[in-house]
């Protein structure tokens, strides 16, 4: 049976992010190749019932000119004549006015904003203007760098564009040594943007994050135990000889068994003993947290009286060895109490920054 785009989002938390409502699912290729692999995909994924909407690229980005760039605007035929066939709606890449008007041209029904243009505002603005008047769903991938303004800031421009149904696309940040992920996720700022922008919908692209197939279940999980409202996984019929993104694309038969792996969890439940217990648990979290803020205020007090003393005998703020003892020591603690070293020392970088400038202050201080 055909659905539309209406009728699919409103099966899913897309279109009530309260919900309780299944998350959607975005699958396909990297990259339209040919027809007969368009067609075979969305066969294969048809056959799942796994998947909401086919998902293709068009046109590709490379980092360097060479490479493919992608099979251009023929390839929206292909993906309109696998709707006609499979049902399913389809969701393609834009990137500039051009691209815009022939996505719509096809009928595509979803268009989503890339990483490498969310990055860009004058990009941005030409796809909001193209928009101007169109009645679609727009889904905008986070900027390669971490940097939440300017995701924010493409996400108000194509809302002032009158593009109602908008959602975003988590795909991780580009960071430089990074090994475990193509991508880190950096769950925080994606986190953070769903804290200041509840009412949008939060998919994540597991593919683009991981950048390999090992890890694909276990960033998917992470998402979905994050209660995300949808996964973007990357699925080709022949992956290993994928035209771009090989390494970080399965079968259609694959896909359907990492999402039939997943534990699908949800945000709210009506068991009377579950949450009482809960909010028993978050009372103690609370009283702890007021704890924590009375000591952080009494040793940032301390700090200032070091610093007082610093500056009348014209000593430096910054004492290196001082620092790394500090660390050292927290370090062994925390260890023992099973807080890992990562996180101790982002706290402490954290307080020893406000430290700082709290010194800095007294120092600067005109008598």
């Amino acid at each position: 049976m055909v659905h539309t785009m209406e009728e699919i989002l409103s099966q899913t938390k897309f279109s009530d992010p309260a919900s309780d409502k299944k998350p959607l699912i975005i699958s396909g290729p990297c990259s339209a190749e040919t027809e007969e692999q368009v067609l075979a995909t969305a066969l294969a994924l048809q056959k799942t019932g796994k998947v909401d909407v086919l998902r293709a690229g068009i046109w590709k980005p490379r980092t360097r000119p060479g490479s493919f760039e992608g099979i251009g605007t023929k390839g929206l035929a292909w993906l309109q004549k696998a709707r006609e066939i499979t049902g399913l709606p389809l969701a393609v890449e834009v990137a500039t006015a051009k691209q815009v008007e022939d996505a719509l041209h096809f009928g595509v029904d979803i268009l989503w904003v890339g990483a490498r243009t969310t990055v860009n505002p004058f990009s941005v603005q030409e796809v909001a203007d193209a928009l101007k008047g169109v009645d679609t769903t727009v889904l905008i991938k986070n900027p390669i760098n971490p940097d939440l303004e300017l995701w924010i800031g493409a996400v108000e421009r194509i809302q002032k564009a009158g593009i109602n149904k908008v959602g975003l696309i988590h795909r991780g940040f580009s960071s430089y040594g990074n090994t475990q992920y193509r991508n880190a996720p950096m769950w925080h700022l994606a986190i953070e943007l769903k804290r200041r922008m509840p009412e949008l919908p939060m998919i994540c692209d597991p593919s683009h994050i991981s950048g390999r197939r090992d890890i694909l279940q276990e960033v998917s999980q992470e998402a979905i135990d994050l209660d995300y409202d949808g996964l973007m996984l990357e699925t080709h019929v022949d992956p290993d000889n994928a035209w771009s993104d090989a390494k970080q694309q399965v079968t259609p038969e694959k896909l359907a068994e990492l999402l039939d792996g997943i534990v699908w969890r949800r945000e709210h439940t009506d068991k009377k003993d579950f949450n009482s217990a809960l909010e028993k648990l978050r009372a103690q979290i609370n009283q702890v947290d007021d704890e924590i803020m009375l000591l952080l205020g009494n040793r940032m007090k301390i700090a200032e009286k070091i610093g007082s003393y610093k500056k009348e005998n014209n000593i430096t703020i910054l004492q290196t060895n001082r620092w790394n003892e500090i660390l050292e020591r927290n370090i062994a603690k925390g260890e023992k109490l099973g807080l890992t070293k990562e996180f101790i020392l982002k706290y402490f970088d954290a307080v020893h920054l406000e430290s700082i400038n709290r010194q800095n202050r007294i120092m600067n201080e005109e008598k």
